[in-house]
């Protein structure tokens, strides 16, 4: 029979504590944002996924040396390049990232000696269908220049 009324005291008491510190908080002020009417800046440290970088021409700083590609553990970064007629240097026709792979691990902005990636500060990347997040960075750079 005791441990009957403990068992109510206890309860009690913990809903008494819960309830103040309910009560507490009711009163300070809101620190979430209402979202999507509102949205707030990335600090500068934040990782999103990569974006390539223009140059003064608007192309990308890329010269398809596949460090990039080479130094990824996650193997989510497929390059293509090609050389065209009379150019001594290639030219990158095809830069897609797998984001469903992607670690967010920063080996390729590192390994990228030409200054060609960086991270994008996009976060709001939600959705329920895998082939959103399979980004061609070519376009997603030719299209932010338009």
């Amino acid at each position: 029979m005791g441990a009957y009324f403990s068992d109510i005291f206890k309860g009690l008491w913990s809903l008494l504590v819960g309830m103040g510190i309910t009560f507490r908080e009711f009163w300070k002020p809101v620190v979430t944002v209402p979202y999507p009417y509102k949205t707030f800046t990335m600090p500068d440290r934040y990782r999103g996924h990569v974006e390539l970088i223009e140059n003064e021409e608007g192309k990308p700083n890329c010269i398809v040396c596949m460090a990039c590609q080479r130094a990824c553990p996650s193997d989510c970064i497929a390059i293509k390049g090609e050389k065209p007629e009379g150019s001594k240097k290639k030219v990158l026709t095809s830069y897609m990232l797998d984001f469903t792979k992607c670690s967010l691990c920063g080996s390729c902005v590192e390994s990228c000696k030409f200054d060609a990636l960086e991270f994008s500060k996009e976060y709001n990347l939600a959705s329920t269908r895998k082939e959103d997040f399979y980004f061609d960075l070519l376009k997603r750079l030719e299209d932010r220049n338009s």
